[in-house]
């Protein structure tokens, strides 16, 4: 009875949602709700808006996209505040069509989907409400119907300005059906929706020979002609094309440079001066945003073709990169396996993120500085690399700007985890099968070349090699027996070391009352973990304890997590003073009563702590002592 009852209240919505009055009726809402009369390009800038925005280390982070989109942050606040900002304020840049261009699988598609859902929501909320007139087929803004001559006082009175005329249908209808009474003629409450060709337009190129204008502006309705008389009679119009009924909303436009020139220049007129023609008809007033996409390739062609010069400057482009960020890129694949039938695998922690560290190196180019590929890609996924900063990352990201615009896309990326998935005889899945998988469809990729090739199975060793270390860490870590009191007595140690090396003074020997000179040897013994060169050890001491002061004047504690690089020292010498018990324990061939209970615990510790399972936890546990007997 669940599902019956949300059908129930389903249609009860709908029915709350249907409203109906007279255009004077509709003017009493506007004067009470001016956001009404709102434009196409304010409304889905008032939709991004209204799904929550967020100011985070100088950057807008728009949520609306959040559920979908993943590493594309920058090209997203490009997007909402060069393009749809600009064009909410009735800015010159809403006279242009969005064109977003970019490598396949990057997310373009995925952007306008968002859109549309979202507008199909957001008309059912009051925010978003939209009233059009009535048996109108291009849905039309009802303010329309306020007379050239008025509309001045009209802007005074509410603080609206209203732009376009009606439709031939609405001006027919208001001369015979109303008898030129604009306060009487119906209005009614409209909500958007692809399936039912309502605000919301989708344009695919075909055939050049076989496509028809009409699919864009309308045909003529050739079984009224006899009727009516007349092909300029609007009642002998079918106004049915993607521009008539995406009127008031958004229109997609596939691959839009795939697409006959005769079709391009529709849009002239409907960017520039909001109408486009169509029929026998004068020109007709259309308030909706364009929004194309296409790759590079098609892009460049387009640009060079000189008879496009007068598109050019009616398109803005933005571009959109491929994810750059490894764990951005994990979520990616999480979202397309969790829509998939599979069930029952197992996927092994850090399985997917060997995948999207090898799909990310593909799309990083090599830099100028002294820093190699892998370092960064640490830096542009937030980690700490030793001597680089914010303001590195952003030089680097200057130095390349069309950095992400080539590589292995998503879509390869998840076929090749498909494949490992469907056949793989176990019930899980980890690192080493997802990245076989990689390698193996490399030799069938249709559009990898040799000199690719031999690059991609270079940047995959490399992929494999920080796997290797990840999985160090996790069996390292599940060994460790109280690892959190021990790493807080090492902590501890390290910071009177440190702090007495840093203020020139001496430690007292807690056994012999002694005074003491730090020990180096233990300072150096964790900063050597993680690479702090000699010279560079003092400045990484003191930049210690200006974090711990920071914490105390804000009353919290500093423990050994509070520091991502005095994390990873600590973590790593505990692991270094491990590594002879645990190589001769994950590879012994006839572990002993002690060896087998340590393994026992270890398992344990990965599959209740870690997310290994059995399968996964004891292929571990081998490859690593594999790992570390060479």
């Amino acid at each position: 009875m669940g599902i019956l009852q949300l059908i129930e209240d389903f249609h009860e919505e709908e029915q709350r949602l249907n409203w109906e009055g007279s255009f004077a009726e509709y003017l009493e809402l506007v004067e009470k709700n001016p956001h009404l009369a709102q434009t196409a390009q304010a409304r889905i800038y008032n939709m991004i808006v209204d799904a929550g925005v967020e100011k985070e280390e100088g950057r807008t982070r728009y949520h609306f996209f959040d559920r979908e989109l993943f590493g594309l942050e920058e090209t997203i606040e490009r997007l909402v505040e060069e393009y749809f900002h600009s064009a909410a304020r009735r800015l010159d840049v809403r006279k242009r069509v969005l064109l977003l261009m970019g490598p396949v699988s990057g997310g373009k598609s995925t952007i306008v989907t968002l859109l549309k859902r979202g507008l199909e929501a957001y008309t059912r909320t009051d925010r978003g409400a939209v009233y059009a007139i009535k048996d109108c087929p291009m849905h039309e803004d009802p303010l329309h119907l306020v007379p050239d001559s008025l509309r001045p006082q009209f802007e005074r009175e509410f603080g609206i300005r209203v732009e376009g005329h009606l439709c031939p249908v609405c001006r027919l209808n208001l001369r015979e059906q109303y008898g030129g009474r604009v306060d009487q003629v119906r209005v009614k409450r409209v909500l958007f929706s692809e399936d039912d060709r309502v605000g919301i337009g989708t344009f695919s190129p075909s055939d050049p020979k076989s496509q028809d204008i009409a699919d864009l502006t309308g045909s003529i309705d050739f079984s009224t002609i006899a009727e009516y008389g007349s092909e300029s009679d609007p009642r002998a119009y079918r106004f049915d094309g993607e521009l008539n009924k995406a009127n008031r909303g958004l229109m997609e436009f596939q691959e839009m440079l795939k697409c006959d020139e005769k079709f391009l220049w529709n849009l002239l007129s409907l960017t520039q001066e909001g109408n486009f023609k169509a029929g026998r008809f004068a020109l007709i007033s259309a308030d909706e945003l364009i929004v194309a996409h296409t790759n590079e390739t098609e892009y460049r062609s387009f640009i060079n073709n000189k008879k496009n010069e007068a598109l050019h400057s009616r398109i803005i482009v933005m571009p959109v990169p491929y994810n750059l960020k490894v764990g951005a890129e994990v979520k990616i694949y999480e979202k397309l396996i969790e829509q998939s039938d599979v069930k029952g695998v197992h996927i092994a922690p850090y399985a997917l993120r060997a995948a999207a560290m090898f799909s990310v190196l593909t799309r990083l180019k090599e830099t100028s500085k002294p820093i190699s590929l892998v370092e960064k890609m640490r830096l542009y996924d937030g980690e700490d690399v030793e001597g680089y900063s914010e303001a590195d990352v952003k030089e680097l990201k200057q130095e390349h700007p069309d950095e992400g615009m080539s590589g292995i896309d998503p879509r390869y990326v998840i076929n090749r985890i498909s494949s490992a998935l469907i056949r793989q005889e176990t019930s899980c899945i980890n690192a080493l099968h997802v990245l076989r998988a990689l390698k193996e469809g490399l030799d069938t990729h249709p559009s990898i070349s040799k000199e690719d090739r031999e690059r991609y199975l270079h940047l995959l060793s490399l992929a494999r090699k920080e796997y290797d270390e990840m999985a160090k860490n996790e069996v390292q870590k599940a060994f460790v027996y109280s690892f959190e009191e021990q790493a807080k007595v090492l902590l501890n140690n390290y910071l009177d070391h440190i702090e007495a090396y840093c203020h020139l003074k001496k430690l007292v020997d807690p056994l012999t009352g002694e005074e003491v000179e730090p020990d180096e040897n233990l300072m150096r013994s964790i900063e050597e973990q993680i690479g702090v060169s000699e010279t560079a050890k003092k400045p990484f001491r003191e930049e210690i304890l200006i974090r711990i002061s920071s914490y105390a004047r804000k009353g919290k504690t500093f423990d050994y997590r509070s520091h991502d690089r005095l994390r990873e020292a600590i973590e790593k010498k505990l692991f270094a003073d491990l590594k002879d018990v645990i190589k001769i324990t994950t590879t012994s061939a006839v572990p002993d009563e002690q060896q087998l209970k340590r393994i026992n615990e270890v398992t344990r510790r990965l599959i209740d702590e870690h997310g290994y399972c059995p399968v996964c936890a004891n292929e571990l546990l081998r490859y690593t002592g594999s790992l570390l007997n060479r």
